[in-house]
């Protein structure tokens, strides 16, 4: 049995409000009644007692002013909180507290008249609406007075024994009903939470599944067999468009002339055609040239108040998954090349070794010198690849260590310059442009070093001759920091342009093809990224974002 305590408490205060109106609203009924069976019993001889009909009217009159002016009579004085049971102190004063008193002032006025059934009201609406120990106390009053008027009754020398009994049987019935109303009551309360509950969970589920939709990639189109769209997520209207703005839905299909082919198909589809469970593609003509494959596919739902069939379509551009095929055949060529390299180091090791002593055996012969020179040089370029693929072998973990980007920059700059023997001074092609010293980045200095001297390398070699011809910039944007190797270059055709990050993709007949693609894939393994630009002025810019460390110190600072 619940808690005689808590058990009203869980009921949410606009419940409470509720019945409250619902029992002013009884209320008001009991005192007309009241008045009426007042009239009644006057006009038929039996003319009741000035007390009892002024009692009863003032009954009437405030059980009917309190219905219809809630607010003059503590409905709207106070505002039940969450945490606390039942009635306001104003609202029991109105209600039960009145009804109690001018009760127990008809039952004490006339004693031999029937008024104990009206104490059922109050012990009802207190069952209802108070805790279990305050409903009771309101049960309990009522009795007594009944009790005490029949005890009274016997000492003046009336018959007080069946007084006493129907004194005793209203008190118990009094009990029984409220003990009744709080049971339902707690039930209500019980049923309210898991009403409240359950709707909460519905909303969290609706909720998630709303923001699951809307950050899919994946198109995804509700429409009924009219082809009228009822809603689209953003990554749907992306696909149905060509850079203009639609709405989430409604919106018909048979508006727009790119649509037409999935109207077709969702009009085939609810006639029965079959359709693929793996999609069909369909092609929407925006125009002017513009055309967008996308890959479709269908599910129906039932909805259960107007028996309405719906179509799921689930909108795939064909583009995007071309380019993850191309992303999962090259992880498996990776993967494989990584493999495959692991297997060549040990005989390109031993290969190096046997030309070594062929060398030392015949120093002297300058034909087989010119050989094993061939032969040693090639085992240097075949390391060079090997390596340059087990860079990149998926797998392995970055090291991720704080470094100050600056410093290292000139550092690797200088290293790079004495090696290709640049000119100083005002003849260098290479120019530094750093605009401070105290970036951090989270990097592998190695790694750093190879990204930028592969950059350097392609610049110098594609780059106009001249002073200032190369530079390299390192700025700082917000939450990135910027490396960016310009060089003054003709422009990167756009057919090299599509595929300069690709692997074993290169213009030089001895180039392997795996600089840029190693760049692409150590700047992502720190969660950086790089791009190829044309800026004006004739500079091609590679850019390299890194992501920017705050140090603990600055931290709070910057914050």
């Amino acid at each position: 049995m619940p808690n005689s305590d808590t058990s009203q408490g869980a009921i949410s205060a606009s419940t409470v409000q509720r019945l409250y109106r619902a029992f002013m609203g009884a209320r008001a009924a009991l005192g007309l009644a009241l008045l009426a069976t007042q009239s009644i019993a006057g006009l038929m001889g039996s003319r009741p007692t000035t007390w009892a009909a002024l009692f009863s009217l003032i009954y009437g009159v405030q059980v009917v002013l309190a219905w219809l002016l809630p607010r003059w009579f503590g409905g709207g004085a106070e505002t039940p909180s969450k945490d606390r049971a039942g009635l306001t102190p104003s609202q029991f004063a109105s209600s039960i507290g009145v009804d109690l008193l001018l009760f127990s002032l008809l039952q004490i006025q006339d004693p031999g008249g029937s008024f104990g059934a009206l104490f059922f009201m109050p012990a009802l609406m207190a069952g209802a609406l108070q805790p279990r120990l305050r409903a009771l106390a309101c049960a309990a009053l009522p009795s007594l007075v009944l009790l005490s008027v029949s005890a009274w009754a016997v000492l003046n020398g009336h018959d007080g024994g069946l007084r006493i009994s129907q004194a005793g049987l209203l008190g118990c019935g009094l009990f029984v009903v409220t003990l009744l109303a709080n049971e339902i009551a707690g039930r209500l309360a019980r049923e309210e939470r898991a009403a409240r509950g359950s709707l909460e969970y519905a909303r969290q589920q609706a909720d998630l599944n709303r923001l699951v939709i809307e950050e899919m990639e994946e198109g995804v189109i509700v429409a009924d067999r009219r082809g009228l769209v009822r809603t689209a997520n953003p990554a749907a209207r992306t696909l149905l468009t060509e850079g203009a703005s639609l709405r989430a839905g409604p919106f018909r299909l048979d508006t727009t002339t790119a649509w037409l082919p999935l109207l077709r198909a969702i009009e085939q589809a609810f006639s029965g055609a079959p359709w693929p469970e793996a999609g069909r593609d369909l092609l929407l003509d925006f125009g002017r040239g513009s055309q967008r494959s996308l890959r479709v596919r269908m599910r129906f739902t039932l909805r259960p108040l107007d028996g309405d069939d719906l179509c799921v379509l689930f909108l795939e551009d064909n583009r995007l998954l071309e380019a993850r095929n191309r992303q999962e055949k090259l992880a498996a060529m990776g993967r494989m090349s990584a493999g495959i390299a692991h297997e060549i180091r040990n005989p390109l090791t031993a290969i190096a070794q046997a030309n070594a002593l062929l060398a030392e055996d015949h120093a002297q012969d300058p034909r087989l010198e010119q050989l094993t020179r061939m032969v040693a040089s090639n085992v240097e370029r075949l390391k060079r690849l090997v390596d340059d693929v087990m860079e990149v072998a998926p797998g392995i973990a970055p090291v991720t260590l704080t470094l100050a980007v600056a410093p290292l920059v000139r550092e690797y700059c200088a290293d790079w310059a004495a090696t290709q023997r640049l000119p100083g001074g005002d003849a260098n092609p290479l120019r530094l442009e750093i605009e401070r010293d105290s970036p951090l980045i989270g990097f592998d200095p190695e790694h750093l070093r190879r990204i930028l001297i592969n950059l350097l390398d392609n610049g110098l070699r594609h780059a106009h001759p001249g002073a200032g011809s190369l530079r390299v910039q390192l700025v700082e944007e917000g939450e990135w920091v910027r490396l960016s190797v310009l060089s003054h270059a003709d422009a990167i055709p756009a057919e090299v342009e599509r595929h300069l990050f690709e692997p074993f993709f290169s213009t030089r007949s001895r180039g392997s093809g795996l600089g840029l693609y190693i760049c692409r894939e150590l700047c992502e393994r720190y969660g950086g990224r790089i791009d190829y630009h044309r800026l004006d002025a004739g500079l091609n810019e590679f850019r390299v974002l890194l992501p920017r460390l705050v140090p603990p110190s600055l931290e709070s600072h910057e914050r």
